[in-house]
């Protein structure tokens, strides 16, 4: 990063989107979710392997894409993946969020939970801008951290 300070201020905003209640398997699909809709290779390889070493299932990573249409998804991770949806698409619709998806996320997840929630989801999408936009190719990070 050329910018002074941006990582480090990238990694505190993903750090303070974290809360009790929010699981770390449900960030890890909506990351995946969001950098399979903004086309960021870099993310989604990055959060198919960090979730696959975190014990997640095949299944679920090979079907978050068609999320609505398996089994494999509780109904919390369910709304936050339409959350995901409807917030990283905001121009698809004139209603970017719908009452009905924003409820049923706080169905789902207590105020503190579904905070970090949003912004968890702000922040992949941050990141996978900034990554397209950059032209970084997946797999080039995992040597740095080798």
């Amino acid at each position: 990063m050329s910018v002074p300070g941006l990582f480090d201020a990238l990694q505190a905003l993903a750090a303070a989107g974290v809360a009790e209640g929010l699981p770390k398997a449900t960030i890890d699909l909506v990351h995946l979710r969001a950098s399979q809709i903004n086309g960021c290779s870099v993310c989604v390889d990055m959060h198919t392997r960090g979730a696959k070493k975190a014990g997640e299932a095949d299944e679920r990573l090979f079907t978050v894409a068609a999320w609505r249409e398996v089994p494999y998804f509780t109904d919390a991770e369910r709304s936050a993946l339409a959350l995901t949806e409807a917030s990283t698409r905001l121009c698809d619709r004139s209603d970017p969020v719908p009452d009905e998806v924003w409820n049923a996320a706080a169905e789902h997840f207590d105020e503190p939970a579904l905070a970090a929630l949003v912004v968890q989801i702000a922040s992949i999408n941050l990141w996978n801008r900034l990554n397209v936009l950059t032209k970084q190719i997946a797999g080039e990070w995992t040597a740095q951290w080798a």
